[in-house]
């Protein structure tokens, strides 16, 4: 009994240290960059630049289908399946567009990437586009995200946004921070395009 107390206690501080280096390496990826504008109780006010994102289209209609084809498409293209066989370096966050009629999945690229000078996909479900500048509202929830989770912080956002009279504009997306092998320190947030006059 004491001998496998010692071993549970063992596995314990390794599954401890192993997380913490997990945090420590995710604080350390590249974010994609915005600025706060204004904070409410509920949400925020950003404005984010024009940024290249490495992207896919896909039927799938939820959080759970979407992630698990998207994922590993985008991951090919970025671990070398593409025209140099070049190994792009992962970002946060990943961007999830789900729609009931068509959902997209996309990859930030690293800022010293631009549609020019990006590598072609090898897979032609892959797309490279260049995102507009824009203004965005952005309410965050931590722990694993689920599809429950998306829908409560969505209509939680859109509530909080017709009580402030603020206008929208598009669907509610999803941002996610962290890899699935982290358990802690788990950063979600659900985002959507404003439109109309903002502080600078």
């Amino acid at each position: 009994m004491k001998v496998a107390l010692i071993i549970i206690g063992i596995l314990l501080v390794i599954f401890i240290i192993l997380q913490m280096y997990i945090s420590m390496s995710t604080n350390k990826t590249e974010t994609q960059a915005y600025t706060v504008l204004k904070v409410e109780k509920e949400f925020e006010i950003r404005h984010y630049p024009s940024v290249t994102m490495a992207m896919i289209t896909s039927s799938a209609k939820t959080y759970k289908e979407l992630g698990s084809s998207g994922f590993t498409k985008l991951a090919g293209y970025i671990f070398g399946g593409n025209s140099d066989k070049k190994q792009i370096a992962m970002t946060s966050p990943v961007h999830m567009d789900i729609g009931s009629s068509g959902s997209s999945m996309a990859f930030v690229m690293p800022l010293k990437y631009n549609k020019d000078n990006l590598p072609l996909p090898n897979n032609s479900d892959v797309t490279i586009k260049t995102t507009p500048e824009e203004y965005v509202a952005a309410i965050n929830f931590g722990g694993f995200a689920s599809s429950d989770d998306i829908k409560s912080y969505t209509e939680m956002l859109e509530n909080s946004l017709n009580e402030h009279h603020l206008s929208y504009n598009g669907h509610f997306r999803y941002l996610g921070y962290n890899p699935p092998y982290q358990l802690f320190g788990r950063r979600n947030e659900i985002i959507v395009q404003l439109t109309g006059d903002f502080p600078q």
